[in-house]
């Protein structure tokens, strides 16, 4: 007998799972000048108004994040947690529902998040960061998809998931998956982006919702 709901949920993490950019985070931390340009690039691609390649690695020139800006950046992640997200998530895991966490952003600033959702490393799929001896930025995997503007839906499709698939997310990025699940929820907790409302199959407004969804 099939289950109700969704077997799989995919969450975007930025403005979804917790209220914050990462990357806008890192460039508040250089300044004024550094911070605005930082976030209306973010603000731009997650809207779709330029596609996300092209401004990943230009982003991340700007900001050079040293590894204990990353730390920082993962005590943020964890506070800023969207309200019953948290047990939103272990509920979901407690009735065999895979949640995995595909995101554009830094892993190594979302492994402690999904640590401390009680998901597994191998459920987090994000872009990894080099660093160097120092501790100062040395870079980024430039291969990943998620680097990229529909780099989303590639890795859900590569991931096999079961099916049915909710995915949920605020961003053009996020929209992106649509074509590789079976429901698109744009996320308006923390910002509603209105193309991406107008595109999505439906809104959510909370984790509360979401739950009551994916359990069916």
């Amino acid at each position: 007998m099939t289950s109700p709901g969704f077997a799989s949920v995919v969450l975007d993490v930025d403005s979804t799972l917790c209220g914050v950019e990462g990357i806008d985070w890192l460039a508040e931390q250089r300044g004024g000048d550094v911070g605005r340009q930082v976030a209306q690039l973010t603000d731009r691609a997650m809207r779709g108004e330029i596609a996300l390649d092209a401004v990943y690695g230009e982003r991340l020139a700007l900001v050079s994040p040293t590894r204990d800006e990353m730390r920082e950046l993962a005590r943020v992640y964890v506070a800023t947690l969207a309200a019953g997200a948290a047990p939103a998530v272990r509920r979901l895991c407690r009735a065999h529902r895979r949640v995995v966490l595909v995101s554009g952003g830094l892993r190594e600033a979302i492994l402690p998040l999904a640590a401390e959702l009680e998901l597994a490393e191998a459920d987090v799929h994000a872009v990894s960061v080099q660093f160097g001896p120092d501790g100062r930025y040395a870079g980024y995997d430039a291969t990943s998809p998620l680097a990229t503007a529909d780099g989303k839906r590639h890795v859900v499709r590569s991931l096999g998931l079961p099916r049915r698939i909710l995915a949920m997310g605020d961003g053009a990025t996020d929209l992106a998956m649509r074509a590789d699940v079976d429901t698109f929820a744009a996320f308006t907790g923390f910002v509603r982006r209105e193309p991406v409302v107008a595109a999505a199959d439906l809104t959510l407004e909370s984790f509360d919702q979401l739950v009551e969804l994916a359990l069916g």
